[in-house]
């Protein structure tokens, strides 16, 4: 299959770079991870990627999802982009850190609206940061904090992949999925990645200028909380949360906290946090994919 390439010039054009506030855009042949490289980056030379700066490879050899999961795409076949987040409110203030476990969530929220509404695919959020398509992964997303204590407001850096032109027998694993195999409207990777960014950096402004609260209005609309909550495919199914040491919880996923956090209701009407970084792994006990 003949994949084109990302359209830089489309991608590094002034007027899309001013209308998303990106402050700072590279598009890479191949690396091993986009956000293992930000990490680096921002540790080395924080100053040189300020917030809203932008990775995005062609091909990555050892991508990394959550629990030090492997992914990996064919060469041009996928969506690899992370970003730097140094979240801080109109009046230049730092957004609160204990909001951070919201950004995965946003951006998830982001790119299901990129789908539904440039590619014409019905898509959901898995708690805590994967898009599904019918059921089947298309995207994972990765947040992971730099460092502290360099008197600079705290990194995030946000990574995404999104499987696009993988064919059936591309896919890793038969719970995943991509654009192709779902029929979607276009396999345009760089306009993909402009809505995606689009979106996602007017919802990040927003609720950076509410400073962080996930219960206040967003982009003239509902709160960052009401508008995961609807979307959540796993609020309100039956649910075995795998944890650490062995640990299973099984109940009722009924809701978010205000950090992001599943709350899961146990046989016995015990209400359990459970946090993006505690689970090892979420499965419904109906055998879906929630």
């Amino acid at each position: 299959m003949e994949r084109a390439n990302l359209d830089k010039d489309a991608l590094l054009n002034g007027d899309f770079l001013s209308s998303t506030g990106i402050s700072r855009l590279e598009v890479v042949e191949s690396t091993g991870s986009t956000n293992a490289d930000l990490l680096r980056a921002v540790t080395v030379e924080p100053k040189e990627w300020p917030d809203m700066s932008v990775l995005t490879a062609e091909y990555q050899t050892a991508g990394r999802g959550r629990l030090e999961r492997h992914w990996e795409a064919p060469d041009h076949s996928a969506v690899s982009v992370s970003i730097v987040l140094r979240p801080v409110n109109a009046q230049g203030l730092p957004v609160p850190t204990q909001s951070y476990s919201w950004l995965s969530l946003l951006a998830a929220l982001a790119l299901r609206e990129t789908l539904l509404e440039n590619c014409g695919l019905p898509a959901e959020i898995k708690w805590p940061n994967d898009v599904l398509v019918r059921g089947r992964k298309i995207s994972g997303i990765l947040a992971q904090l730099g460092p502290m204590g360099d008197g600079t407001v705290p990194a995030v850096v946000l990574g995404t992949g999104l499987n696009v032109s993988l064919a059936e027998d591309e896919l890793p694993v038969p719970t995943a999925t991509s654009l192709l195999v779902e029929g979607s409207t276009t396999l345009d990777r760089t306009a993909i990645l402009q809505n995606y960014l689009s979106r996602f950096a007017a919802l990040y402004r927003s609720f950076c200028n509410a400073d962080g609260d996930p219960s206040a209005g967003l982009a003239g609309g509902p709160s960052l909380h009401k508008r995961v909550e609807a979307v959540l495919v796993t609020l309100g199914r039956e649910v075995r949360a795998q944890l650490p040491g062995d640990h299973e919880l099984v109940g009722h996923a009924s809701r978010l906290d205000e950090y992001g956090s599943l709350l899961v209701v146990d046989h016995g009407g015990r209400e359990h946090v459970v946090t993006a970084g505690d689970v090892v792994h979420l499965r419904p006990t109906d055998g879906g994919y929630a």
